[in-house]
């Protein structure tokens, strides 16, 4: 589409203000970039590293982990008796979360979860002060009504790829939330049902964090 919902200068000035990456968070970068895969980047990533601060996080939940590269910037905010749940259905990609975190000296607060991450969080008992949603799109409400009694008040759950993803329209989602009748992709329907489930939810408040590919950020209230 023509209209570039998060521009291009925010996001390049908030990557003035992020902490200095360590190696690993480079390796990760180069990694993304050669084989186009699409983390969170590092303005996001600093963000999450700082929820997790604002929130005093000792247990952390994402769904859908990749290599590890949004949890890898969270890690350094939990105490070394926290917890880090990554989970990941790609077995390759989980054991090179597994070796980063070796390697960056975080492996004591990881779990690393191989299979569906709606299945894995039924297996846990909350509190989890933050949840990373990034799984497949069209099972993000899913997600949050598999965590949310797990969050506990002033915890926070943050929703990747709320603005802009490969298979997402923002048009159609802002169509979608405005309750018109569009034909959407079903990335595009997940996530307007996503963002309006948890705008319509009276124990969270929602914003938008215009970085990245737009991160949705609720924070339990109630």
């Amino acid at each position: 589409m023509d209209e570039t919902p998060l521009p291009e200068v925010t996001e390049q000035f908030a990557r003035t203000l992020t902490p200095e990456p360590d190696g690993i968070v480079a390796e990760m970068d180069e990694r993304a970039d050669r084989e186009g895969f699409p983390t969170v980047g590092p303005a996001v990533g600093a963000w999450l590293r700082l929820l997790a601060r604002l929130t005093d996080a000792e247990r952390v939940f994402e769904f859908g982990s990749g290599y590890g590269y949004s949890a890898y910037w969270m890690a350094p905010a939990l105490p070394a008796d926290g917890e880090l749940v990554l989970t990941e259905v790609d077995a390759d990609e989980l054991d090179a979360a597994r070796e980063y975190f070796r390697r960056g000296g975080y492996a004591d607060r990881a779990v690393f979860e191989h299979g569906d991450a709606v299945d894995v969080v039924d297996r846990y008992d909350g509190p989890f002060d933050v949840v990373l949603v990034d799984n497949e799109k069209e099972r993000y409400t899913e997600a949050f009504e598999a965590v949310r009694e797990k969050v506990p008040v002033g915890g926070v759950v943050a929703a990747d790829n709320a603005v802009e993803a490969a298979p997402l329209d923002f048009a159609d989602v802002r169509a979608l939330l405005a309750g018109e009748s569009v034909e959407a992709s079903d990335a595009s329907r997940g996530v307007a049902a996503y963002l309006k489930r948890v705008r319509d939810d009276p124990d969270f408040e929602t914003g938008l964090l215009p970085l990245g590919e737009g991160v949705a950020v609720s924070v339990r209230v109630a």
